[in-house]
């Protein structure tokens, strides 16, 4: 388990070089295929790189420390520590620092009684301190005294020690491969294997003072997940995830995640991962698991006899799973061939499904995080790290790193990576039009649904962009609406019309849908503005029975995306208490697939006896009745499953379509950018800039966009200056970041005049600046050039 804490990044060996080659600071990379007189740069700006690069590190030598897997790494600081594992032949206990700055490796200072050599340990950071628990001890080679740990060390970074807690009462049973992380001051410990049978128990110790605290066991509630081991965990958004693990037959690749307010469970389900979508990583064990700002990153492991070595990324604020694709300069060909290890290197016995065949590696990985593309073909395998299990992972500011494990046959390496982390602003575009959807702010259509006329206000801009059916019929209603406005202003006179229609707001659309009623199309709505929709509450068959109305309406406006929503969630809904409920609805409703799921379910071996018994099965009308008999008799023949499924359209999709022109005949207010119009829409307006929601009219009235403020728009301006600023427009943009008080630009700029200044001080546009950015460019002058370069550079002027 791979603990959390520290500040402050590794230096990219790419900038280094660039302050070798060009004599400026690590952050500037001169291109010097230009000429002099335009010379770009290229400037590494961290936190909005896009690319996923793997970059491999100095190895660790042999006498520092030996190959090992099943052993623990933390990040404190600016270092790795690991502790622990086995090399094949003996367990471990010895403590290894890797300093990411200097990319460099140590044995850590240490003093006191360690921890006896063991494995499938954890390991966690709590303030400066590790906290070691458990984990698998004795003599693998000669396969003696082997037994579960259940006691807690304590390492003090600063000096050293290491000091066992002895804790007075009840204590947790001995374990090993269990999941371990740090929150709210507390050490929480949960699942893993005590050597006859794997747990699924929570337990938690508080680490403030060993003199006062002792272990509790914790009262779970909600969907536990089974007992398990040889699985990760990682605290994200104030909840702790547990994904996949070993757990004998009932071996899943679920996500669960716990809420520690409530010691309430949950398993994130999967019903909204639409058919042909990334779907979540198979299920494995061996595997590690890190959180990043919102994201969890799942790498390796063993997945039915393979060690995959793809990066899978979950996104825990919109619940999808992405495949990370790594950048073509990714630095991990040519990596090291490990020794194979000693035959009587084989790894001790472990239950029936640990077993494998499998090389040990000692790589040290690191991940550069940014935005995926999970539909970009399969990178060449020279760019990702090999598959392997029981390696561990840490993250040290914006970068992940992987040391170690089983890669085949039991070989260690002695390799390092590291994958650095970059990722813009989480997009917001479902929250903003979700918001939106709520608020009701800026409606200028009305639905008219059913018999009962029951009234849904919306957008037309987002309504039209989402639905070929709904866009009809509001072209239809704007049409009616323009012939009856011709035939009322023929009809009234000039002055009451000017009356009328002067300043008044334009009334609503009002568009008449009677096959909808009103539950049914919000929801129906609301899907439209965020792509999601509520999943039915388990056990409450009013919400299965809502969302097959809205299945039908889906079928009827032709939204391929929210029909299959829809039919997943059905499917996944149904049970054998409400598969005959559902099952006559589907036939009342002409939802023939549907149905054929019910009655397929209803005919299952060891379903059918449980389901006549009911007796919501008495009163079942005799057609549905006729065919549950006749379907148990003589089940038809299965019909071929591998047709490509048609998943629609995104939001992200369609309003990109929407903008780029599909939507110019809704456009509803002309914005005058210096002098030229651009039409645009006033509900998408109101939707991403929080500037328009909380004072529409300042936005019409101001000449600059300065007002919206867009972390995400923001990212991606930012860096789209940042690498094209030239020598030659580094002035200029100066300027505008002054104007805009873009501070982190404008220091940007600043950095690149004061060691470009012998080719900046010769442009025109310097003498033009004003006071006080000259100012701002002899100050920084002076913080960062020497006496010496002063002179030197007096000389050049």
């Amino acid at each position: 388990m791979a603990g959390t804490g520290g500040s402050g990044g590794p230096i990219g060996t790419g900038a280094l070089a660039g302050a070798a080659r060009s004599k400026v600071a690590p952050s500037v990379d001169f291109d010097h295929s230009c000429s002099d007189s335009v010379e770009y740069l290229t400037l590494n700006f961290g936190p909005f790189e896009t690319v996923h690069r793997w970059r491999r590190l100095p190895p660790c030598d042999e006498f520092v420390g030996a190959r090992r897997s099943k052993h623990t790494v933390v990040a404190y600081k600016d270092a790795i520590y690991v502790f622990g594992g086995d090399n094949g032949k003996t367990m471990l206990n010895d403590l290894l620092r890797f300093d990411v700055k200097d990319c460099s490796w140590c044995r850590a200072f240490t003093t006191g009684t360690p921890p006896a050599p063991r494995y499938h340990h954890s390991a966690v950071v709590y303030g400066s301190s590790m906290f070691v628990f458990g984990g698998y001890t004795g003599d693998i080679y000669s396969n003696s005294n082997l037994k579960n740990k259940n006691d807690l060390f304590e390492y003090k970074f600063a000096t050293g020690q290491w000091t066992e807690w002895k804790i007075e009462g009840r204590l947790p049973v001995a374990r090993s491969a269990h999941g371990a992380t740090v929150y709210s001051d507390k050490l929480w410990i949960f699942a893993g294997y005590d050597g006859n049978a794997r747990l699924n128990d929570m337990w938690t110790i508080g680490l403030q003072d060993r003199e006062l605290t002792c272990w509790e066991e914790v009262v779970q509630s909600g969907e536990i997940p089974p007992s398990c081991c040889n699985f990760p965990v990682a605290v994200c958004r104030d909840k702790m995830f547990v994904f996949s693990g070993q757990s004998g037959a009932k071996i899943t690749n679920n996500l669960f995640q716990f809420e520690f307010k409530d010691k309430m469970w949950t398993r994130i389900p999967t019903e909204h991962l639409l058919r042909g979508s990334p779907p979540p990583p198979q299920r494995r064990y061996g595997h590690t698991m890190v959180a990043f700002d919102r994201h969890l990153y799942v790498f390796g492991g063993a997945a039915d006899n393979t060690l995959p070595n793809e990066l899978h990324c979950y996104d825990v604020d919109f619940q999808t799973w992405e495949v990370v694709q790594p950048s073509s300069d990714s630095e991990v060909c040519g990596a090291e061939v490990p020794e194979r290890a000693a035959a009587s290197e084989e790894a001790p016995a472990l239950p029936s499904d640990d077993r494998g065949g499998f090389k040990k590696s000692r790589d040290v990985f690191g991940l550069d995080f940014g935005t995926t593309n999970a539909k970009q073909p399969s990178p060449p395998a020279s760019e990702l790290p090999s598959g392997r299990l029981f390696h561990a992972a840490a993250v040290i500011s914006d970068a992940m790193y992987i040391f170690g494990g089983t890669v085949d046959n039991n070989i260690r390496s002695g390799e390092m990576y590291r994958f650095q982390f970059s990722c813009y602003p989480k997009c917001t575009l479902h929250e903003d039009y979700g918001r939106l959807w709520e608020s009701r702010q800026f409606c200028d259509v009305e639905f008219v649904l059913g018999e009962k006329e029951e009234c849904v206000q919306g957008h037309v801009a987002i309504v039209t962009a989402r639905s070929r059916w709904l866009r009809r019929k509001i072209v239809q209603a704007k049409e009616r609406l323009a012939q009856k406005l011709d035939e009322e202003a023929a009809l009234a006179p000039r002055e009451a019309l000017g009356v009328a229609l002067g300043g008044a707001r334009p009334p609503l659309l009002h568009v008449a849908i009677r096959e909808a009623e009103a539950r049914p199309f919000e929801v129906l709505m609301q899907f439209l503005y965020t792509d999601k929709i509520k999943y039915p509450r388990k056990g409450h068959v009013e919400d299965v029975l809502l969302i097959m109305d809205v299945y039908k309406l889906a079928l009827s406006f032709q939204l391929c995306r929210l029909e299959q929503l829809c039919r997943q969630y059905i499917e996944a809904s149904v049970d054998l208490q409400n598969v005959l409920v559902v099952c006559e609805s589907a036939a009342r409703l002409q939802l023939g697939q549907l149905k054929e799921h019910c009655l397929n379910f209803v005919v299952k071996e060891s379903h059918f006896n449980q389901v006549i018994m009911m007796k919501e099965f008495e009163h079942l009308s005799s057609p549905l009745i006729v065919e549950i008999v006749r379907r148990k008799q003589q089940p038809p023949p299965r019909a071929p499953s591998d047709q490509p499924v048609d998943i629609g359209t995104s939001l992200i999709q369609d309003m990109k379509a929407y903008l780029e022109g599909a939507g110019a005949e809704f456009c509803d207010i002309t914005l005058l950018l210096d002098g030229h119009p651009r039409p645009a829409h006033k509900a998408i307006l109101a939707a991403r800039s929080s500037s328009l929601t909380s004072s529409p009219s300042y936005l019409f009235a101001a000449p600059y966009y300065y007002g919206f403020y867009n972390n995400r728009l923001q990212a991606y301006c930012k860096q789209n200056l940042e690498m094209n600023v030239t020598v030659q427009n580094v002035l200029q943009i100066l300027e505008a970041a002054d104007k805009t008080q873009a501070l982190d630009m404008k220091r940007h700029c600043l950095h690149i005049i004061v060691h470009q200044f012998t080719k900046v001080s010769k442009l025109p546009t310097l003498r033009s600046l004003s006071q006080q950015l000259l100012l701002d460019i002899i100050d920084s002058l002076a913080s960062h050039i020497s006496d010496k370069q002063c002179a030197e550079l007096g000389a050049d002027i």
